[in-house]
């Protein structure tokens, strides 16, 4: 195996695979240099302090985790800098932020800054997520630009902070994943051209929703559950992860008492569910693709079923009734 040093980095990867889109460098070497330092302060949250409760709650109704402040902070301020964002939407933050001053090819980014935060206390792996649009020609940027389908990205892309530190990166029918070399502080390929394995050997659910899920969805889930083996970290990234790289599917259904389910549109499944589809697989509420569905705010939230394309239209056919 080749020395790290001798790896293709990540900027000289989107250097060469940026296509038409100008500046969409810039702007995913300010995640990973928002990732190497949010790995720095993961690795060290225990020992300075910074894990727990900041006693606030955000946007979404939820408990805000000192690094999901951090995180947030950090991931604004690198892609602010970068001179290619126009806008940043964020989970944590109510309004998007919009970039002072004219960027002529400016991009739209909407992120999830640490998902599966309340895991970070006991050590689990967490992430990052990131769905990037490119400004219209000539639009005047205002937080009605941020509410675009999912289909109009031109990349996404996730981080998890794990064993390692690794950034996974989709563009178009091209998905790459790097791994932080933290003494360098570089990313480098390790992961090229990720394609779902046509195998799925494992699913991924909380089998404690399933007493409030309706009887299609409790027939999907049973199929699942007698036919593939059940592998559920709780954090959407890491689940998500494994299932890329190995096979799986993943499914955060509608229920009795979320009847619009529970993750965010554009946070987390538009992104993933770009990932997932540049890597051969699919993704679904459970009645329709994700990256078709028209946004109508920021903070939508919907059901997710994503993974290996078959077994995510079979799953869809028995909740949807197909």
């Amino acid at each position: 195996m080749p020395a790290a040093g001798q790896r293709t980095t990540l900027q000289e990867y989107v250097a060469r695979d940026k296509g038409q889109n100008q500046g969409l460098e810039a702007v995913i070497m300010a995640i990973a240099e928002g990732a190497r330092r949010i790995q720095q302060q993961v690795q060290q949250a225990a020992l300075t302090d910074t894990l727990g409760v900041t006693g606030e709650v955000n946007v979404q109704g939820e408990i805000v985790q000192r690094l999901d402040t951090a995180s947030s902070d950090t991931f604004v301020e690198t892609l602010s800098q970068s001179g290619q964002v126009a806008a940043i939407g964020c989970e944590e933050i109510e309004d998007p932020v919009i970039v002072e001053g004219e960027v002529a090819n400016g991009y739209i980014v909407l992120m999830d800054p640490l998902d599966g935060s309340s895991n970070i206390d006991v050590a689990v792996s967490i992430g990052s997520i990131f769905g990037i649009w490119i400004r219209r020609p000539g639009e005047i940027v205002n937080d009605d630009s941020l509410l675009r389908p999912g289909n109009e990205q031109v990349a996404a892309a996730y981080v998890v902070y794990g064993s390692s530190t690794v950034l996974v990166l989709a563009t178009a029918n091209n998905v790459c994943g790097f791994t932080l070399d933290t003494e360098s502080g570089t990313f480098a390929v390790t992961h090229p051209n990720i394609k779902i394995p046509a195998d799925c050997p494992y699913y991924s659910t909380n089998e404690g929703n399933n007493k409030v899920l309706d009887e299609p969805t409790q027939r999907a889930i049973g199929m699942l559950r007698d036919k593939y083996s059940q592998r559920y970290v709780g954090s959407l990234v890491a689940d998500f992860h494994r299932n890329l790289l190995k096979g799986g599917i993943f499914a955060y259904p509608a229920d009795t008492n979320r009847k619009d389910g529970r993750l965010r549109l554009m946070y987390e499944a538009n992104p993933l569910g770009y990932v997932a589809e540049q890597a051969g697989g699919a993704a679904s509420t459970g009645y329709a693709r994700i990256l078709d569905i028209i946004p109508k705010e920021l903070h939508q939230r919907t059901p997710l079923i994503l993974g290996n394309k078959d077994v995510v239209e079979a799953t869809v056919s028995v909740i949807s009734g197909g």
